[in-house]
């Protein structure tokens, strides 16, 4: 998975970082379930999971390379990002209205169209927004996962190589939240399936957040995203999907397959994935210092 010119230093601190991550979340969950007796919905339980891969990066980046934060992209940069802020809190929102627009032409949503004109009202609009304003402010607990994964992770592994490492990127944190799938987290009517859907769902969101972190410069911009995605998408689409016939939870993932893939084809199509410079050798590096 390494580059073959990787320096020992960088294997060694993805393989710790992949260790704390995966065995401090799966074992966290285990015990809060197990011993703790902590739905899977009680913040308790959430929280010390999904901060995992952040508090993994920091203790690699700190103590295991000791290459320090340089690259970590934790400028917020507002002045210079601000478009892909926009695009990252409104992207969510889109996303699900383009997912309920499939489900309708395919028969398996029926909208009401109750409101002036067959449109929302002013009651839909007040409860979207209130959920973006809730994404907003949640946005340092998903940049746990993106400080990790997007930040940390996937950069340093096939030599960062764009297609490789976020195909392995995906797949990795896909895997890593199969456990939410046996704890009550989320259920899907076939679990196999289920777990497919997911995994593809990961892979394509990781091409979105990718592409925000790359233009912006900022871990910030991707985390506003990964919150917008899980507290304004997926319970809009949660709320209106979740009865459909024989789908259940799995509905909301995979309807929203195809919007997401018609993005990413156009990230990928446009190419509009850069190529990143080579990152610095951690034992040089940890000599250096800043935060972006």
């Amino acid at each position: 998975m390494l580059s073959n010119h990787s320096k020992p230093a960088a294997r060694k601190g993805v393989t710790a970082f992949l260790i704390i991550s995966f065995a401090g979340t799966w074992l966290w969950l285990l015990c809060a379930r197990a011993v703790l007796g902590l739905s899977s919905t009680n913040l308790l339980l959430q929280l010390p999971a999904f901060c995992m891969p952040g508090i993994a990066a920091v203790v690699v980046r700190r103590w295991i390379t000791k290459e320090g934060f340089a690259d970590a992209g934790l400028k917020l940069r507002l002045k210079a990002a601000w478009r892909y802020y926009a695009i990252a809190l409104l992207g969510p929102p889109f996303i699900a209205a383009l997912t309920l627009a499939f489900a309708a032409v395919v028969g398996l949503w029926d909208p009401d169209l109750s409101g002036p004109g067959g449109i929302p009202g002013t009651k839909d609009l007040v409860s979207v927004l209130g959920l973006m304003a809730v994404a907003l402010i949640l946005t340092p607990l998903y940049a746990g996962e993106e400080f990790g994964w997007t930040s940390y992770l996937r950069p340093r592994i096939f030599g960062g190589r764009t297609v490789p490492s976020l195909v392995a990127t995906g797949l990795i944190w896909a895997v890593w939240h199969f456990p939410l799938a046996f704890i009550g987290y989320i259920e899907f009517p076939n679990v196999a399936v289920g777990l497919v859907v997911w995994t593809l769902f990961f892979q394509l969101q990781e091409i979105m957040l990718m592409w925000l972190y790359q233009r912006s410069g900022s871990v910030w911009v991707a985390s506003v995203a990964h919150s917008g995605n899980n507290m304004v998408c997926f319970l809009i689409l949660g709320e209106m999907l979740n009865d459909t016939e024989g789908l259940g939870a799995l509905a909301p993932i995979l309807l929203s397959l195809v919007p997401m893939a018609a993005i990413c084809l156009w990230i990928v199509g446009s190419r509009r994935l850069t190529h990143e410079r080579p990152l610095p050798d951690p034992m040089l590096a940890r000599h250096g210092g800043g935060t972006d």
